[in-house]
């Protein structure tokens, strides 16, 4: 049975990216590392924009040797149908990834509906502080801007703990550090992240600010 190594040991030769495995994604991960003992040969992968799923979902086809169908929403359901029905036939696991599960996704084929119903659904969570820090520090040393844990730590404790609202972050870094040719220190996050609109100038983001006013009023 050919299956993941230890997931922690993750990643080994994806080409893309590193695959950050923390407490936000750790199920989903270990999940698909068994594939084996799969109750059907598919499962469904959710998880926020951003999160990595695509990326987890190669690794898992370069590894296990199955199928991905990304954005699986967005295709046509009786293709859908078909792939399900070829993994329980050929036993190669079909790994579907979309944003959102059933019923949020709505599938008007019956015969894949049920099918669905039978399919184990795991998901990537939003950030937590681990995952974000890292992504941050990864994301801006890809871009040559390495920084300093504590810089990461900042940003981390700071803006709104999406998926999203961290590669904005680094877009916003990148942009400034190379328009100003300014090594990335916390007060230069502050300032750039504030003048984003990530963050409010006494540092807080945007999100809780508007959380405290709720509170207050």
């Amino acid at each position: 049975m050919s299956q993941f190594g230890l997931p922690f040991d993750w990643p080994a030769d994806e080409d893309q990216s590193d695959f950050i495995v923390t407490t936000a994604n750790d199920v989903a991960v270990r999940h698909l590392d068994r594939w084996g003992s799969w109750p059907v040969r598919a499962t469904l992968l959710t998880g926020p924009r951003k999160s990595g799923k695509s990326l987890l979902g190669r690794i898992f086809a370069a590894r296990s040797g199955g199928r991905l169908i990304d954005n699986a929403d967005t295709r046509p359901e009786a293709e859908l149908f078909h792939a399900w029905n070829a993994a329980q036939e050929s036993r190669v696991p079909l790994l579907l990834v979309t944003e959102n599960a059933p019923p949020l996704w709505d599938i008007r084929l019956p015969d894949l509906r049920s099918r669905m119903q039978a399919t184990p659904i795991v998901s990537i969570d939003p950030p937590d502080r681990a995952l974000a820090e890292s992504l941050l520090a990864k994301l801006l040393a890809k871009r040559g801007l390495p920084v300093a844990p504590d810089v990461a730590a900042f940003v981390s404790a700071r803006i709104e703990r999406t998926y999203v609202a961290i590669f904005r972050a680094v877009d916003l870094l990148d942009e400034a550090s190379l328009s100003q040719k300014r090594a990335i220190t916390i007060p230069f996050v502050r300032d750039v992240l504030a003048h984003g609109g990530l963050i409010d100038r006494e540092g807080v983001s945007r999100e809780q600010s508007e959380d405290e006013r709720g509170h207050t009023d």
